[in-house]
């Protein structure tokens, strides 16, 4: 066993990340949520979510540089007690001052250490596993971040209808705290590298090894990160800022009563995230990524169902049924094709460029998240009564995004 996938200080990574992950997903649950109970306006909360991706954006390239310049275990556990003190400052702070101002500055900050400890996270496993074992190794962190995400939206909205946000909160500070201590004994192979010149020269030379391994030595991860912001513009944006507002916005289900079934919408979100991830792991030798494009265009598909359940006019309770079954589907197909894209880049990669080049894709992958979350948010504000027109936008808008990906992925091979 020590040989294969499971070897210890994997281990030790895989359960500091359920602990962080039920954190992280709770807290981006719960928080977002309490914004929109207390204003009641999906544009707000668009503009909110969306100011929180910036900071994602442009950290992300520097966690990719700190990655292959640091220690990965410092990181991880300086950041996931970094979190820890800002989710207990706004426990302290938001009966104190203005919501939406700390709502927004929080999320910020959350997004903002997120996108610098993600590329830390996806640098150590190529570290830690064999080549062949990479595949296997992303499908358990991506069923792991699942799981998480499936158990801290369920028991969150639990938690967050019965007793409040504070509980939630609290919460969530013990599981980063926990996963801090716990991240501290891991070992991570680190190799120093030569640091020349001030800091900002370090950045500049660092990012510019990772844009120019993407133009020159592997375009076609630059025709891949072109279609992933595409979908992240036309699909992901609208399941972020849509989800929320149908469920407790449109659907009619009752104040008290949306708020959980939300959190059971976001659960089945992060069931689709695992069974995706488990799909991925089992049968990782026999997924093409030349086929990728079915897996865009599925997820396409899978949304008008949601369109014509409102223009129909459902029951608030069958078209929230439809909804939850479609964004399951979504998740399970979108999840093999994360694994798969992610899979692709760290084979390609070289080991002392994997936090760089991830880096760019991440923080390039997110630049069109803000601006999709902020358009939805002011379309479904402008289409209340007709939420069906944005759905079907966004399902036309994602097909043709598909379609046009498919003698790209046809390109790709594994190393």
């Amino acid at each position: 066993m020590e040989n294969g996938l499971f070897k210890k200080d994997f281990i030790l990574v895989v359960i500091g990340q359920i602990i962080s992950l039920f954190g992280n997903a709770a807290i981006r649950f719960a928080l977002p949520l309490y914004l929109l109970n207390q204003t009641g306006s999906s544009a707000l909360y668009g503009t909110v979510t969306a100011c929180a991706f910036i900071p994602a954006i442009l950290l992300s390239p520097i966690g990719g540089i700190i990655a292959d310049r640091i220690n990965k275990r410092n990181i991880m556990v300086i950041l996931d007690f970094l979190t820890a003190i800002v989710i207990l400052s706004f426990s302290i702070l938001m009966d104190k001052t203005g919501l939406v101002v700390l709502a927004a500055i929080t999320m910020m900050v959350l997004y903002g250490i997120a996108g610098t400890y993600q590329p830390s996270v996806q640098a150590s496993v190529p570290a830690l596993v064999s080549h062949d074992n990479i595949m296997a190794a992303n499908s358990v962190i991506n069923t792991i971040s699942s799981f998480s995400s499936l158990t801290g939206p369920v028991l969150g909205g639990i938690l967050y209808s019965a007793y409040g946000l504070k509980p939630v909160l609290y919460v969530c500070t013990a599981c980063f705290f926990v996963s801090a201590v716990m991240e501290i004994f891991i070992k991570i192979p680190y190799k120093k590298q030569v640091n020349e010149g001030n800091i900002f020269h370090i950045a500049r030379e660092d990012l510019s090894k990772g844009i120019l391994f993407i133009r020159k030595d592997q375009p076609v991860i630059g025709k891949v990160l072109v279609i992933i912001c595409g979908v992240n513009l036309f699909l992901s944006a609208m399941i972020i800022t849509g989800l929320p507002y149908l469920v407790t916005e449109v659907f009619e289900l009752g104040a008290l009563q949306a708020n959980k079934m939300y959190g059971y919408a976001e659960g089945a979100l992060a069931a689709g995230g695992l069974a995706g991830g488990i799909f991925a792991g089992i049968f990782a030798n026999k997924l093409s990524v030349k086929k990728a494009g079915i897996l865009l265009a599925c997820c396409a598909i899978s949304v008008f169902p949601i369109g014509i359940s409102l223009i129909l006019q459902f029951p608030g309770i069958i078209s929230y049924i439809v909804t939850v079954i479609c964004c399951f589907i979504i998740m399970v197909l979108s999840t093999v094709f994360t694994i798969q894209m992610l899979s692709f880049v760290q084979s390609e990669t070289p080991q002392d460029l994997i936090g760089k080049v991830t880096a760019v894709i991440l923080a390039g992958s997110m630049c069109s998240q803000p601006l999709g979350n902020a358009l939805y948010g002011v379309f479904f504000e402008i289409c209340k009564g007709y939420e069906f027109v944005v759905i079907f936008f966004a399902a036309f808008a994602s097909l043709v995004v598909a379609v046009s990906s498919k003698n790209i992925f046809k390109s790709l091979y594994m190393a």
